[in-house]
């Protein structure tokens, strides 16, 4: 997420089929709420957020988990945030 392009429109999270974002209580120095990942361990990496974003300020990264013992690596996604 690139919390200053954000304009708190709330279309990543109103259509994220996850669940995975929700706005944050926080303004950005335009003074909307960008929104944050609640819930990161859903996301599937999908990229709707990324693809309905009006001002292209949110980005999907994957992350891989910690192995665990007797699992292999799998591969998740998270809406990430950045400072700018």
């Amino acid at each position: 997420m690139i919390r200053e392009l954000c304009k708190g429109c709330g279309f990543c999270v109103e259509y994220c089929p996850r669940r995975v974002l929700e706005l944050s209580e926080e303004f950005n120095k335009k003074g909307y709420h960008p929104p944050i990942a609640g819930n990161p361990e859903a996301c599937v990496c999908c990229g709707l957020c990324e693809l309905i974003c009006p001002e292209f300020a949110i980005y999907v990264k994957p992350i891989e988990e910690e192995e665990k013992e007797g699992s292999p690596k799998r591969t998740q996604g998270s809406a990430q945030e950045s400072e700018v």
